[in-house]
């Protein structure tokens, strides 16, 4: 059986820490770095419900994309709902690690498993990492689909194909434009249409879109717009990157057991679609 530190090495190898953006919070959260690893859980958000499951199981180590303490601290005492996480997990001897941005940036990572899903064809970064000779880093994706679809059967897809959330997949675009071409990002996208437009992409799919950046958005091009909600756009990765752990354990004989959170840990819960719209428009 490994070490913690062996394992935080293989982790490390995948998603250098100096490859975060300087904000972020990345890395080992708790753990100690003798004690011996035998089965890991990934999962999205690092909330009470998951430290539950990962006790529940009997996991040494939990692999987070989202931080813990994204801005510090300066307590952890379990009055708090973070710092009940922290009790639980130290006095569990689970580890915390957390990969981030350097995941979302990673060859392959958050925005490759996205594309995965959705059966696209990844043909490069959207905004590619400079420090990357062979231009495969990079925040986000430019992807190919094998046949045109409409805008309407393109979020069909990802409604089917990506978790089960009460968002499901808001559309702005006409629904019965093609879509050739797309540019994927997991999580929060809207700061990047810039580069969607310079990309010349038919389709962007992404979360966190806001009124304004979208209405800005479609005054400047026709792109279509996907929002999906944020965890499930990130979901994926998990078992991308739990793939990938095993394939390490395989190659050093560490028998692993390794687990990937089925838990639905998006905030948002349900979902009262409108009624057909009044031709006369909105409501006085």
């Amino acid at each position: 059986m490994p070490r913690l530190s062996e394992v935080i090495a293989a982790l490390d190898a995948l998603w250098p820490a100096e490859r975060a953006e300087s904000w972020d919070a990345v890395g080992t959260v708790a753990g100690d770095p003798d004690q011996q690893v035998t089965r890991v859980l990934f999962a999205v958000d690092p909330v009470q419900e998951i430290v539950d499951e990962a006790v529940k199981m009997g996991a040494d180590l939990l692999v987070t994309h989202h931080p813990l303490y994204l801005r510090g601290t300066t307590t952890v005492a379990a009055t708090h709902f973070k710092g009940r996480v922290v009790h639980t997990l130290i006095k569990n001897d689970i580890a915390l690690h957390v990969a981030h941005t350097n995941a979302d940036t990673a060859d392959p990572g958050v925005s490759d498993a996205l594309a995965g899903a959705l059966d696209l064809r990844v043909t490069g970064p959207l905004v590619p990492d400079p420090t990357d000779p062979a231009g495969r880093r990079g925040l986000g994706r430019l992807c190919a689909l094998d046949h045109p679809v409409t805008v309407r059967e393109f979020a069909a897809r990802a409604a089917e194909r990506l978790p089960a959330t009460a968002q499901g997949i808001r559309v702005a675009g006409d629904p019965e434009a093609l879509v050739r071409t797309v540019a994927v990002s997991g999580g929060s996208g809207d700061s990047l249409f810039d580069q969607v437009r310079a990309a010349g992409v038919d389709a962007f799919l992404t979360a966190d879109l806001r009124h304004h950046p979208v209405s800005e958005a479609r005054a400047h091009s026709p792109l279509a717009l996907l929002d999906a909600a944020h965890w499930a756009t990130e979901w994926p990765w998990c078992e991308l990157a739990a793939s990938q752990l095993d394939e390490i354990s395989d190659r050093h004989g560490w028998d692993l057991r390794v687990h990937v959170s089925k838990t639905v840990t998006d905030p948002w819960t349900a979902h009262a679609a409108s009624p057909p719209s009044d031709p006369l428009g909105a409501p006085n």
